[in-house]
């Protein structure tokens, strides 16, 4: 499914090599939950947008499926995004003059699906995390774990197999982060492949593989502990 060989990428920064991620090999199967923990500074997130296609190594391949992602042109991964991979940040992205149900819209819009395709699609994405009665509402008019539960149905518009998350839960109380973590094991459980940079250890040991990074490094790779229910 995602793959990493040999990706190191490195920055200039005040006539200094800065190395974001050092020589990193990775394999990630259809339908893994992995979580990428590790201190600031220490490659996640370069590694999670470089597995999205907007950030091309200094060396070595990324690839989707056995495509290696770099050798195509900017129109050809903007359209690999478009159809296969969902992002969600912990800023949301939300466009503030839109409704929700129109945020949802966007990407449905973009696909070139025509008007009542698009609405009924957002509002029965907006029904499925529990927003159905908040459709008109702006993000203004909606508490921070609503505005996440839009992006979230704005992620799903167009059915991506693969899902990349950057800090999902960073800006939430802990009962809505639980609330977003139990949306990502069911994306999880219907075969969707999942990646998420995470600070928060619960939430990386509710995936199913953890993966640390240190100075660019992949310095650990294993299977999440089992939960005190599942023991």
């Amino acid at each position: 499914m995602l793959s990493m060989q040999n990706v190191t990428k490195t920055y200039e920064m005040h006539r200094q090599s800065v190395v974001a991620l050092d020589d990193a090999t990775l394999e990630i199967p259809k339908g893994d939950f992995v979580s990428l923990i590790g201190p600031s500074g220490s490659g996640k997130s370069s590694l999670l947008v470089m597995l999205g296609g907007m950030l091309s190594p200094s060396s070595g391949r990324v690839l989707l499926n056995g495509q290696s992602m770099y050798d195509l042109n900017t129109d050809e991964r903007a359209r690999l995004r478009k159809t296969d991979i969902g992002f969600v940040f912990q800023t949301f992205n939300l466009i503030p003059y839109l409704s929700a149900q129109e945020n949802v819209q966007i990407p449905l819009y973009l696909a070139g699906k025509n008007v009542a395709e698009q609405r009924d699609r957002a509002a029965e994405l907006l029904e499925r995390v529990g927003l159905g009665d908040r459709l008109d509402h702006k993000p203004t008019e909606l508490s921070v774990g609503q505005q996440q539960r839009v992006a979230l149905a704005r992620m799903l518009a167009n059915d991506p197999v693969v899902i990349l998350a950057d800090e999902p839960t960073g800006n939430l109380d802990p009962e809505t982060s639980e609330q977003v973590i139990g949306y990502f094991e069911e994306f999880n459980r219907e075969g969707r492949t999942i990646v998420m940079v995470t600070h928060n250890p619960e939430a990386a040991e509710r995936a199913k593989r953890v993966l640390k990074l240190r100075n660019g490094k992949i310095v650990d790779d294993r299977a999440s502990l089992p939960s005190v229910d599942a023991a």
